[in-house]
């Protein structure tokens, strides 16, 4: 997809004080998304409270506005999953088994709240680019082994697939685009929107990595172990020719950043620099098409846990980056509408 030069020539060595940037990028974090999970879980539950402490300590800190995001509704639940499976999730009553499939183990006294919170700072991030345009984010989510009836994976409730139904269905998207770039395909996702008219899946993904039996995306890209930063972006290239056909209203990226080479829940090899051509690959086409979109953190497991952190960062700043370009644009347009087309 070529791309006009006010959106391929956005990026710099160093962004700087963000001097430019008119309206900070709001991101959804609670402390919760950390001490939810147990101290003695095998999940790096640490790297929530670290990210946020390196962008509030950066030169770039004023480009990222944190907003704590409220409980999801059981109504909000219900958009897409299982009534008994939501009872029996928020009642304390699932079984061993369902709750080994989640993982997190041993689970909080407040790991439910941590749920609902991470299903409303997505949901909250939603609405804010359905009403005011840009990007936005959540510092967690993008939860997508979540099925119907049941979690995996980390994931107990679907944030991408509640997103994607509220958005066609209460926010007049006509729409939506689900661009996974997780290591792991997004199983969940691609089963739950199977149906739903108005939401497109595509995957980039580990094809030797879990979920070890693969659901079928509207587009998927299984990729060798071990490809490198080039067979990888050659990938999400052909995603961004997708999304160019498709004309979406909306789009909801999958961000997460277990693809690393130092990620031993990879195994894909793509360096820090091929993460960040990804990203920016991704955000040009936003700035491009002026187009709504929601950053959901998804994985990132690496040992040790500052290789995540640094991709993660990457990724929020220039996220914010190109809102701040998108929203200059939406500004310049709204000031020539009122102008008479002046």
């Amino acid at each position: 997809m070529r791309l006009t030069r006010n959106a391929s020539d956005i990026w710099r060595e160093d962004v700087g004080d963000c001097s430019y940037s008119q309206v900070p990028m709001p991101i959804w974090y609670h402390d919760i998304y950390t001490t939810g999970i147990h101290r003695d879980s095998r999940f790096p539950r640490e790297r929530y409270r670290i990210l946020k402490d390196r962008i509030q300590n950066s030169q770039n800190s004023g480009l990222i506005e944190f907003m704590s995001p409220e409980c999801a509704s059981k109504e909000d639940l219900l958009t897409s999953h299982d009534p008994d499976f939501i009872r029996r999730f928020l009642d304390g009553e699932l079984g061993e088994k369902e709750v080994s499939r989640i993982g997190l183990k041993p689970w909080t006294d407040s790991f439910v709240e941590r749920t609902l919170r991470i299903m409303g700072g997505s949901l909250s991030a939603l609405k804010r680019v359905c009403e005011f345009g840009g990007i936005s984010g959540n510092m967690a989510g993008g939860t997508h082994h979540s099925h119907a009836g049941f979690g995996a994976g980390y994931c107990v409730f679907n944030d991408i697939a509640v997103c994607a139904v509220k958005a066609t269905e209460s926010l007049g998207i006509a729409r939506v685009a689900i661009l996974d770039l997780d290591v792991h395909q997004g199983d969940g996702t691609a089963t739950m929107l199977k149906d739903i008219e108005g939401a497109l899946t595509i995957s980039v993904h580990c094809k030797d990595n879990f979920p070890f039996r693969k659901a079928i995306s509207d587009h998927d890209f299984p990729l060798n172990s071990g490809v490198g930063d080039v067979g990888y972006l050659e990938k999400v290239s052909e995603c961004l020719e997708i999304l160019e056909d498709y004309d979406p209203d909306l789009l909801l990226f999958q961000a997460g950043v277990d693809s690393l080479e130092k990620d031993g829940l990879g195994k894909m090899n793509v360096t820090r620099g091929g993460m960040r051509a990804r990203n920016r690959m991704v955000f040009s086409y936003l700035v491009e098409k002026s187009l709504p979109c929601v950053i959901f953190m998804g994985g990132g497991y690496a040992k040790p846990i500052s290789h995540t952190i640094d991709a993660f960062y990457d990724l929020f700043i220039d996220g914010a980056v190109a809102n701040s370009y998108i929203q200059r644009g939406n500004k310049s347009k709204s000031r020539k509408q009122a102008n008479g087309g002046v």
